[in-house]
């Protein structure tokens, strides 16, 4: 299991990755709302643990934009605040859990161990199917992009695009039907968010360790195809 922690002190953030690698997680640590942001979005977290005070994006713009991009990592805030408004705040914005500081890191665990197992129960409650594609599958009930034993999991939005192009793989598929299909748009303006989300996919077909490849088919659009070794840029 591999958590990530945001948190802009970094000797709080180094004591909470020794809490966790003594309790058998791997985790990484970054001090701002913009950096864990990033991270967020890899997909490749079980877990978040998210401050609030953060430099740049405070962690209820992070949770938002990551609750809004259909991400489904369970993050737990960590905060000085004790307000109930925060709290209340902070389960809107879609937080699984909430600890104020200080803490006893029993009590941190615990709270890990729960949110972890609500989400494997979850999942397993899902009666989903599972697509291939080349060396690639995408459980289409836990979002998890797979090659061999390596996994990682997509946002909404990531699933989305990923099943629309594992469904039509080897097919060149334009702009227009791209953001038709995966954005309910019809607008050139927004075609920078699929330039966005195939960086986002190809790292993670990278991550897992996939041959398949995003392909750039210049001023038409992309396909998914087996990797001839060139890079698609």
């Amino acid at each position: 299991m591999r958590i990530l922690v945001v948190e802009d002190e970094k000797e709080i953030a180094e004591g909470l990755q020794e809490v966790l690698y003594r309790a058998g997680y791997e985790s990484d640590a970054v001090y701002d709302g913009n950096s864990g942001l990033d991270y967020i979005r890899t997909g490749i977290y079980d877990l978040v643990l998210l401050d609030i005070m953060l430099p740049g994006m405070n962690g209820f713009d992070v949770l938002k934009t990551v609750k809004g991009e259909g991400i489904k990592t369970p993050i737990i805030i960590l905060t000085a605040r004790s307000m109930v408004d925060d709290k209340i705040a902070g389960f809107d914005h879609g937080a699984d859990d909430y600890l104020t500081k200080p803490f006893d890191s029993r009590e941190l665990l615990a709270r890990i161990k729960a949110r972890l197992r609500n989400t494997g129960d979850q999942s397993g409650d899902q009666n989903g199917h599972s697509l291939s594609a080349y060396d690639i599958e995408l459980d289409q009930s836990t979002y998890k992009l797979s090659h061999g034993e390596k996994s990682v999991k997509l946002s909404g939005k990531e699933f989305q695009f990923m099943e629309y192009l594992m469904l039509n793989k080897g097919i060149i598929l334009s702009h227009d039907t791209i953001a038709s299909k995966i954005w309910g748009i019809d607008d050139e303006s927004d075609y920078n968010s699929i330039a966005v989300y195939v960086s986002f996919l190809r790292k993670k077909l990278k991550f897992i360790g996939s041959e398949a490849a995003i392909v750039t088919k210049k001023d038409i659009g992309y396909s998914l195809e087996e990797n001839d070794g060139k890079k698609h840029s």
